[in-house]
């Protein structure tokens, strides 16, 4: 797998278990970047999705992608607070074309008091039969479902205190 470096700008796609191309954001830019971790940053960038409507996101975001673990984090930084938006998905590869994940439709939303909620179950259950997920596969997704919301708990990784302000402040420095 090639590593982007810092300061690469790199699009994000996301594709269904089907291979069904789902979503694409436009520019990220690489804030950190090792075979196991991705972190990037972004603000306002044109997002795309597969019906090719299209929408810009509001507000500055920093990106966390790992390659052992089934799920994705992009911390939103908004006037009241930091906002987490958790996808549920396989682990990141990137090639010179885009980072890469599989979306399992599970989503965690995490508000700035650290309160968190489980999303779109029914959309999973749904797209669980009509793609036939494997039962091991299900398995593996419910179980880093249960280590992100110990994440969030633990206040671990993207989730610690000082994370997404300190790469929020390299994301700047990218900017200048």
């Amino acid at each position: 797998m090639n590593i982007p470096v810092p300061g690469d700008k790199i699009e994000i796609q996301s594709y269904k278990h089907n291979g069904q191309l789902h979503r694409v954001w436009e520019s990220t830019t690489v804030l950190k970047a090792t075979r196991n971790v991705l972190i990037g940053g972004n603000d306002r960038t044109t997002v795309t999705e597969s019906d090719g409507r299209t929408w810009i996101t509001r507000e500055p975001a920093i990106c966390y992608f790992h390659a052992k673990y089934w799920f994705n984090v992009i911390g939103m930084i908004r006037l009241d607070g930091i906002y987490y938006y958790c996808n549920v998905g396989s682990p990141f590869v990137y090639d010179e074309e885009a980072l890469k994940y599989i979306d399992y439709d599970l989503d965690v939303k995490v508000y700035p008091d650290m309160t968190h909620t489980l999303l779109d179950e029914d959309e999973y259950e749904q797209h669980k039969k009509e793609m036939n997920y494997p039962t091991v596969l299900d398995q593996i997704l419910k179980n880093n479902v249960e280590t992100l919301q110990r994440w969030i708990r633990q206040r671990k990784g993207p989730f610690a205190p000082e994370f997404i302000d300190q790469w929020y402040e390299r994301y700047l420095t990218y900017l200048r």
